[in-house]
């Protein structure tokens, strides 16, 4: 299973979340996408899933806690303990075996962040 994972701010756009995603890896393949909960209905987000033709799956934040990431945002420590919500929602999302293929990127007007997973499934 392969799984894009995001974190992005509420105003960003179909366009920035797509330039993540590609900045990321290639998308062929995708089997989810993945965020936290509160933000796994955000309407950009939904077209991206309906362009790649995968389901989004919402990981709820306390299950982000904890999860060690190789790269790190103090705000979203603070916020979720975790260093990056897009690579945390990832590898939470592709199973307890999961590991990045692609560490977090950012858009370039810096309001979506993206990752990508690989694992056995959740």
């Amino acid at each position: 299973m392969k799984v894009a994972g995001f974190g992005f701010r509420r105003d960003v756009t179909l366009a920035s979340l797509r330039e993540a995603l590609l900045a990321a890896g290639d998308p062929e393949g995708l089997t989810a996408m993945a965020t936290v909960s509160d933000k796994a209905d955000a309407e950009p987000l939904k077209q991206l899933a309906r362009e790649c033709g995968v389901p989004i799956k919402a990981v709820p934040a306390d299950m982000l806690a904890g999860i060690a990431t190789p790269t790190w945002s103090n705000l979203v420590a603070e916020k979720f303990g975790t260093g990056s919500v897009a690579e945390a929602a990832a590898l939470a999302a592709a199973g307890p075996r999961a590991r990045l293929i692609s560490t977090r990127v950012v858009s370039q007007d810096r309001t979506a962040t993206a990752a990508i997973a690989e694992g056995d499934g959740a």
